[in-house]
């Protein structure tokens, strides 16, 4: 069993170095899809004998399809700039690799969050299930934002986590929503959805207390508040921005 650790990056010096570490011991070669950074990102996986290949970020599943093509190995280990293998979770690769006798196509891995100086245990963020070991003439990614990964084969279960140091701050979260949220609006727009100011008004509130009770966010708690206030913001923002969009696009044509 041969495997791939693929990592997409931007302008991540400041993590990238654990995650390469972390993937050491398990990965057979290490790919870095960098997106043109201005640190030092390629210079710290140069160091840690990574192939280094630049491309421009259109979006997260082209980013992911783009570096997956770049994988010599039968077998890839998605990992992202902010992640980690916990050391449960390298045991257990490490005694597949060992096996050789592999009846399943790809394996789903847990994921845990730290945030605002926690774990995060519920709030919808644990256990967080990843495809992120899989074979990769059977795999390709889907989505701009949230990207999930289509397997054509049989998963199983592996015991460990994936550890996310997600966001560097509450400004970095804010600024990342915002980010993801305008590319939501797009997609809101493109495809049709109708409703939108009452989208905009009745949803937010639902989300909150998706976040919050349902996932029961509530047992986090300092962080699970902040997480269900946030993600209701973000829901507002998006469909506030897709409002602003098809105005703005009726405001052109009538110019016109």
């Amino acid at each position: 069993m041969k495997i791939s650790a693929v990592i997409i990056a931007l302008n991540e010096e400041d993590r990238i170095e654990d995650a390469l570490k972390s993937c050491l011991e398990v990965a057979d070669e290490i790919v870095v899809v960098d997106s043109y950074s201005s640190d030092k990102t390629v210079e710290i996986a140069k160091k840690y004998g990574a192939k280094i290949f630049e491309n421009e970020f259109i979006d997260y599943g082209s980013q992911k399809n783009f570096a997956l093509q770049k994988a010599e190995h039968e077998w890839v280990l998605n990992l992202d700039a902010d992640e980690r293998v916990s050391d449960p979770l390298k045991d257990e690769i490490l005694k597949l690799k060992k096996r050789g006798d592999i009846d399943t196509d790809g394996f789903l891995v847990n994921r845990k969050t730290a945030y605002l100086g926690r774990w995060i245990k519920h709030s919808g963020w644990y256990p967080d299930r990843k495809l992120r070991l899989f074979k990769k003439k059977k795999s390709r990614w889907q989505g701009r934002i949230h990207e999930r990964l289509v397997l054509e084969g049989k998963t199983c279960r592996l015991d460990g986590d994936i550890l996310h140091f997600t966001y560097r701050d509450m400004n970095d979260h804010v600024r990342r929503l915002n980010r993801y949220s305008g590319m939501q609006a797009e997609d809101i727009v493109k495809n049709g959805k109708k409703l939108l100011y009452l989208r905009s008004l009745l949803l937010p509130p639902v989300t909150f207390l998706r976040f919050y009770i349902w996932k029961a966010g509530l047992l986090d708690g300092f962080p699970g508040f902040v997480i269900a206030l946030v993600s209701s913001w973000a829901t507002a923002m998006k469909y506030l921005k897709a409002i602003e969009i098809k105005r703005r696009d009726r405001l052109s044509y009538r110019e016109k």
